[in-house]
């Protein structure tokens, strides 16, 4: 269990009953913030910021804790819509950074002599970081069409060639990598067995491992041969959880009653291995 600091005196009730119940669903389910920010999409910081009160969950993320957990999200996302409330009126009674006397001049007004005053809104992070990532993506574009253009105009028809190879190696980098390509596919074969009454593959005998989409390993694979005997098929047992796996997974879910999340968790490995 975590030993988690005492939240904000200040924190709204409503506000502080979301963030102890999201805090024990952390707990119960094992998971580190680490593993936390793999399973959710939100990294690790913000899930420090969430759940020490600092900052409120998006309705996303309270969503994805929740499948992550195995939680039906109803629940905690009608918390999250009462605490959210609280939240913006509590933000609008405050009074804006922005009136408060100090004997420095504001970070977006120091380097400006004017004496007008002006409200600033409070940036958000996640836009700031949008900005900067498109004004870096902007910039690398430039500079690579601005190498190409020197290169074609230095070596002329003989540097054609070279320019198109500097210019397909300059998108290639600019491009994220994908899955595959992060990852070599590895074949696997599926050895199915029925050993003390659960079957297995071969390839794993865990029983409890958390697998969604965008994973990969043996214990991938396992699953794959054992949707493929339950009569569902995954595609190519390649040992990745790509869409194909996770629309099986969701049939077998459905067919043995359980919530369709395309996660596979214990109660979905019981389903595959009985």
């Amino acid at each position: 269990m975590s030993r988690w600091a005492a939240l904000p005196a200040e924190l709204d009730p409503r506000v502080r009953q979301l963030v102890v119940r999201l805090r024990r669903l952390k707990d119960h389910s094992g998971l580190s913030l680490r593993q936390l920010a793999a399973r959710t999409g939100y990294s690790e910081k913000s899930w420090e910021r969430y759940l020490g009160g600092r900052s409120l969950a998006p309705a996303e993320a309270v969503e994805a804790l929740a499948r992550a957990t195995g939680e039906n999200p109803t629940r905690l996302l009608a918390l999250h819509e009462v605490a959210a409330e609280a939240w913006a009126t509590r933000r609008a009674e405050s009074p804006p950074e922005a009136t408060k006397p100090t004997g420095t001049p504001a970070p977006e007004t120091a380097a400006t002599t004017t004496a007008t005053t002006t409200s600033t809104e409070p940036r958000s992070p996640g836009r700031s970081l949008r900005v900067a990532l498109a004004a870096g993506a902007v910039a690398l574009v430039l500079a690579v069409a601005t190498a190409v253009l020197l290169v074609v105009r230095l070596g002329g028809d003989t540097a054609q060639r070279p320019a198109a190879s500097l210019a397909a190696t300059a998108a290639s980098a600019a491009t994220p990598p994908t899955a595959s390509a992060a990852r070599p596919e590895r074949p696997y074969t599926c050895r199915v067995e029925r050993i003390d009454g659960r079957w297995f593959a071969g390839l794993s005998r865990t029983e409890g491992a958390i697998l969604a989409n965008g994973h990969a390993g043996p214990e991938v694979a396992e699953a794959q041969c054992l949707l493929r005997r339950a009569g569902v098929s995954p595609g190519g047992i390649d040992g990745i959880f790509g869409p194909l796996t996770e629309r099986a997974v969701r049939r077998v879910q459905q067919r043995s009653g359980l919530v369709e999340d395309g996660i596979i968790g214990p109660h979905t490995w019981k389903a595959l291995r009985r």
